[in-house]
């Protein structure tokens, strides 16, 4: 299994008015591999948040090394990191934070034109995903015209845009009820295994967890 994401030694502090200093994360390793999906455990406070921001470069560590894709982002400029984030990531959150002025398939094409994918491109790359996780009928519908499950499967094909390396999903499902969470997990499993992502996802529901292929828990 080729290694997709690779934290190396991350430690990461804040400072809540000196001298408190509040030490998040301690020498944390942690590696994901194309294909696998992964459950990240932890209680409120423990730092799953901040291990989240530095895996998809929107915050950096104290110490420590973040390799995306065999690269070293920890060195990189902050223009290449943010590249590398709009390319090789897929970030999906609890709330599927859609602009509702757009319809879904809109949705699905804004992250491709600012990555400067051709018009017509894009369209047929967001039909094409909005159709793999059966909403290609639900396509010219706005988010208010959505049920709770098919916003989040909305949000999964944005994730899936660009056709990153590596997803990151915080609590995907923790603003659904169970049947909906179930189906919804389907489908994220069903596409990773499909396209060969990494995924890396926090989540508090145990059942789903036990469901992916490993369980990284941190403690507080």
């Amino acid at each position: 299994m080729s290694e997709v994401l690779r934290l190396q030694g991350i430690a990461k502090t804040y400072n809540r008015g000196l001298p408190s200093v509040v030490e998040v994360l301690r020498g944390l390793d942690l590696t994901v591999g194309r294909g696998e999906v992964v459950a990240l455990v932890a209680p409120s406070g423990a730092g799953k948040s901040t291990l989240l921001h530095i895996a998809g470069l929107l915050d950096s560590p104290d110490a420590g090394r973040v390799i995306v894709a065999g690269r070293d982002m920890t060195t990189e400029s902050d223009r290449a990191r943010t590249t590398a984030r709009r390319r090789q990531i897929g970030f999906v959150y609890q709330f599927h934070h859609l602009l509702p002025e757009f319809t879904a398939r809109e949705n699905v094409v804004l992250p491709q034109l600012a990555d400067s994918v051709p018009q017509a491109e894009a369209r047929a790359r967001a039909d094409a995903l909005l159709a793999r996780v059966g909403l290609d009928h639900r396509a010219d519908h706005r988010p208010a015209a959505l049920s709770g499950g098919e916003q989040q499967r909305v949000a999964f094909c944005r994730a899936l845009a660009n056709g990153p390396a590596l997803m990151l999903a915080d609590e995907p499902t923790g603003n659904l009820d169970p049947a909906t969470s179930d189906q919804v997990f389907g489908v994220l499993m069903e596409v990773v295994r499909e396209t060969g992502l990494a995924a890396l996802i926090a989540t508090h529901n145990m059942e789903l967890a036990a469901r992916m292929d490993r369980v990284v828990r941190l403690s507080a």
